[in-house]
């Protein structure tokens, strides 16, 4: 959790991010998007009973000294009124206004369940906005290679290194910059997924170059001098390298390999990665789901989806691709049955089935 934070909190949102975070096990990062969307509902909740005004900018509306009154006597219908808020003037999506969903109903289960601090959970039965289904973004096996063929950055060895790791172990970017060394051993690389949940992803040799490769470079005392003597992957100050980083070094080698405007991000590596796994490789669904670290395989499946390949590839395997009408010498045509002319009827009107 970004400590930052804590200068504008209230006691017991502070109590509930760490909570969130020593008990439940949640990301850091995890942890900070539940502040944000927390944030913006209780400077909601400050407009509402005229604590704050409505035109004042919502960064600049300070929720410290929020009333635990206030959000015990929220409502449901507070919630909604926030999430309509958000769509019609902030240009919230349904995605994100179920990451707000979230974060209100966890909220508001610890002050009920948890810490005993309400009696009944006003945001129980708050319904999360309708998202809508899409087949995950993913680049071509030929789009990977000219990705990997374009990196060449201040930190080559680095960056090739943390693009190998996404295109072909399919990891999260909590879980890329989370690597320490000790988690590496031998071909198998440990991972600490959501919810601090441990899996073990095995290296190719891929993967392996790129990690002696990327070592090598670094101890020999070059661009980057250690300072943190655990991680994996480090910035130029030798300290680990933060998410926004590394996203920021996955967009230039896409804007390098011609690749960028397309909506790629470090998740849409992990994505290929599966993708390929699946389509290419032939990859079983159950093993990627452990691969990926997925707690149910209805996530996995999305993988499963067919690609227009996979349909052009099916409709010439057909046995009756390549049956063509035979040529034959020309003669009077067969009399053959006359259509039977029938008198135009009227044509009822339509009714559901």
């Amino acid at each position: 959790m970004n400590k930052k934070n804590l200068d504008d909190c209230p006691d017991y949102l502070r109590e509930f991010l760490f909570y969130m975070e020593t008990i439940k096990g949640r990301s850091p990062r995890t942890v900070d998007g539940y502040y944000i969307e927390l944030r913006s509902f209780f400077r909601f909740l400050k407009i509402k009973n005229g604590s704050a005004s409505a035109e004042d900018s919502y960064a600049e509306i300070k929720i410290g000294d929020l009333p635990f009154e206030t959000v015990k006597a929220a409502t449901r219908f507070d919630a909604m009124e926030f999430l309509s808020e958000f769509q019609r003037n902030h240009g919230n999506d349904a995605k994100a206004r179920s990451r707000k969903v979230s974060a209100l109903r966890s909220f508001y289960k610890y002050l009920t369940v948890s810490a005993g601090k309400i009696t009944e959970d006003p945001m129980r039965n708050l319904e999360t906005p309708s998202l809508k289904k899409s087949l995950p973004k993913y680049l071509t096996l030929e789009q990977a290679l000219e990705l990997l063929a374009h990196v060449q950055t201040d930190f080559t060895e680095r960056d090739y290194c943390m693009i190998t790791l996404f295109l072909n172990c399919g990891m999260r970017l909590s879980e890329l910059v989370g690597i320490n060394l000790g988690d590496i051993r031998e071909n198998r690389l440990r991972l600490l997924g959501k919810g601090n949940k441990e899996r073990i992803v095995y290296l190719n040799d891929s993967c392996l170059a790129a990690i002696d490769n990327y070592l090598g470079v670094l101890n020999d005392g070059g661009k980057i001098k250690r300072v943190d003597k655990n991680a994996l992957f480090l910035n130029r100050n030798g300290k680990r390298i933060g998410a926004r980083r590394v996203e920021q070094i996955v967009d230039f080698c896409l804007k390098e390999a011609g690749l960028d405007g397309m909506g790629y991000s470090p998740h849409k590596l992990r994505h290929t990665a599966a993708t390929l796994l699946y389509q290419d490789a032939g990859v079983d669904i159950r093993v990627l789901q452990e691969m990926l670290g997925h707690v149910s395989l209805s996530t996995t499946e999305i993988y499963t989806h067919v690609s227009n390949r996979q349909i052009e590839e099916a409709v010439t395997k057909s046995p009756l691709g390549n049956v063509k009408q035979k040529k034959t010498q020309k003669t009077k045509p067969a009399q053959g049955p006359e259509d039977p002319v029938q008198e135009e009827a009227e044509i009822p009107p339509e009714t559901d089935p």
